[in-house]
């Protein structure tokens, strides 16, 4: 390929509304653009990488022996009314209609479709297991689409699904996922870890996510030194709760003028953070809830949702508080409150003489204690674990990191099978529900991560494995270098070599900035060195040398850099 005839607008300037590296340098570099919040449009560069990406996880999932299909996007609403998702699944639906009034969502994963594709083509034991894969857009209407590719409404997956008669074979296939996605992030060469994850709205009993580390993230990784790690949505906690050994004092309501947050009230009261409960209300299938945790900890939002058993819950808007309370936010409390179901965190079972919210406008309680002043329906853990947290497994203090989630796989066991009522038939003769597992990769998503994670300040800095071209042929000479750098890129092109050559006449200062920040792994200089014999071979992680100008030399150079 020609730089003066590839479609590769670079920028000078960040984009102004650029929130990490990864979106500000796909976009400088000439890999996106985008056309409305959390939807873009790949340009040639990026549908390289793409594809390269791409082939490394379809290889992989061929080396276990899934196969490839491809489902349709638009899907059927009586699908997902089958499986109970219609409901349950969330806003992030996309839903529609079509002009007969007949309800479709684009698919955000297909669980269902793929479910009741196989309904009456697998009918017997002896037919399994049997895993099925595609690579397709996905939908989903993010509350607020941010981090570029990242989290986007409009992405690339690969989804796979497979299909059992034992939970054995589901634990095999799920093993041979784990190693296959561990070895797609090796051959594209990140720096990763596999850990618990919550299932969330795709369900089932067990689930990991494979995170490539990056400074800036959408995910918490707290890790051990034992060896465990999980999602700050899923690691439990199991630290010692503070016992306050005192004597419970008399409730009193306290004026508190305009004090809303936690930080503002233990100002204003002079106590601590973890002497105040939050009491937070959500809206769900069933209604409201509303949940208690200590004031100097973050509630798990994911923990709630995986105990209700409701992936629809979101957090209740201001004014449908004021409506169904007659309390601004900022004062709502448990004390006195009828008609909703209350949930608390364990640790505040061991709390005395705390603050909660008066369930009046401007007032707050102090000296409240649980089971004098209110009751708690259910108890159970809902607070985020963080960094010095206890480790689950051995007690010593969890780590922390951010990161990237690229891969996830659950273990689904029957839940599409038995609620869409998809059957085969054992060696006994009986009709028996489907064992499932599940497993995603996010291939644009893997775009993204590999910038966050490998760039330096003049750009992208691209592994062999899945750059755009792997090498550039830089020419920034006259006739003879001209004539050579020709010569060279054919000779490259003949040999498999991935190569583009920047023929555009512009200062060698352009070619070498847009080089960077493109970030081809290997640039050949061809200029003032060519009168001695020479080119330069520069990698784009930093060294450089001269070379001999002898087209077989700077082969071999190049292929002992690149393998």
């Amino acid at each position: 390929m020609r730089f003066s005839q590839l479609y590769a607008p670079t920028l000078r300037e960040n984009p102004a509304d650029a929130e990490i590296p990864s979106q500000a340098l796909l976009q400088r570099a000439g890999f996106i653009r985008k056309i409305a919040a959390g939807v873009y449009t790949y340009l040639p560069l990026a549908r390289k990488t793409l594809l390269k990406i791409e082939n490394i996880v379809r290889e992989e999932m061929n080396r276990i022996g899934a196969q490839e299909i491809l489902m349709p996007i638009i899907q059927p609403a009586e699908l997902w009314r089958k499986s109970g998702r219609w409901d349950d699944y969330g806003p992030e639906m996309m839903k529609l209609k079509d002009r007969h009034e007949r309800d479709f969502t684009l698919g955000p994963t297909h669980e269902e479709l793929v479910t009741e594709l196989v309904k009456n083509e697998l009918n017997s034991y002896k037919q399994l297991p049997i895993t099925l894969y595609q690579i397709a857009n996905k939908y989903r209407d993010e509350i607020r689409p941010r981090f570029g590719v990242l989290r986007a409404r409009e992405f690339i997956m690969k989804d796979a699904y497979s299909f059992h008669s034992s939970w054995e074979s589901l634990d095999e296939t799920y093993k041979k996922f784990k190693e296959a996605y561990s070895r797609i992030l090796e051959r594209i060469g990140l720096r990763y870890t596999i850990i618990e994850a919550s299932s969330g709205a795709i369900g089932g009993n067990e689930s990991h996510e494979f995170v490539a580390f990056a400074e800036y993230g959408e995910s918490n990784v707290l890790y051990c030194d034992c060896g465990y790690a999980g999602s700050d949505e899923k690691v439990p906690y199991v630290g010692n709760y503070r016992v306050y050994d005192e004597e419970e004092k008399e409730k009193e309501l306290v004026h508190t003028p305009n004090v809303r947050t936690v930080e503002q009230v233990a100002q204003f009261l002079n106590v601590e953070l973890g002497r105040i409960v939050k009491s937070l209300i959500f809206k769900g299938r069933e209604g409201f809830v509303m949940a208690l945790v200590p004031g100097d900890r973050e509630l798990n939002f994911e923990k709630l949702k995986a105990y209700l058993g409701d992936q629809s819950l979101q957090m209740a808007l201001p004014e449908e508080i004021f409506d169904k309370f007659g309390v601004p936010i900022g004062f709502l409390g448990p004390v006195g409150l009828d008609g909703i179901r209350i949930i608390a965190d364990n640790s505040v079972k061991h709390m005395k003489n705390f603050v909660v919210g008066g369930m009046k406008k401007d007032y707050h309680y102090i000296n409240v204690n649980y089971g004098r002043d209110f009751e708690v329906n259910e108890w159970t853990d809902l607070i985020v674990v963080e960094p010095g947290d206890p480790c689950p497994v051995c007690g010593k203090p969890l780590n922390g990191e951010r990161g990237i989630e690229l891969g996830h796989i659950f273990k689904l066991g029957t839940k599409y099978s038995e609620t869409m009522e998809i059957k085969y038939m054992d060696k006994d003769g009986k009709l028996q529900p489907f064992i499932m597992g599940c497993y995603g990769w996010g291939i644009s998503r893997t775009l993204g991560a590999i910038v966050e994670q490998l760039h330096d300040d003049n750009g992208i800095i691209w592994p062999v494995s899945v750059a755009p071209f792997e090498v550039v042929v830089t020419v920034v000479g006259r006739e003879k270098e001209k004539q050579f750098g020709e010569k060279l890129y054919k000779y490259l092109l003949d040999r498999g070599i991935d190569v583009l050559i920047d023929d555009r006449d512009v200062s060698p200062g352009v070619k070498f900035k847009d080089a960077d920040l493109i970030g081809f792994p290997v640039r050949v200089t061809i200029g003032r060195m060519y009168k001695e014999g020479k080119v330069e071979l520069k990698e784009r992680k930093g060294s450089s040398n001269a070379i001999d100008a002898k087209e077989e030399n700077i082969y071999n150079s190049l292929i002992n850099i690149l393998k």
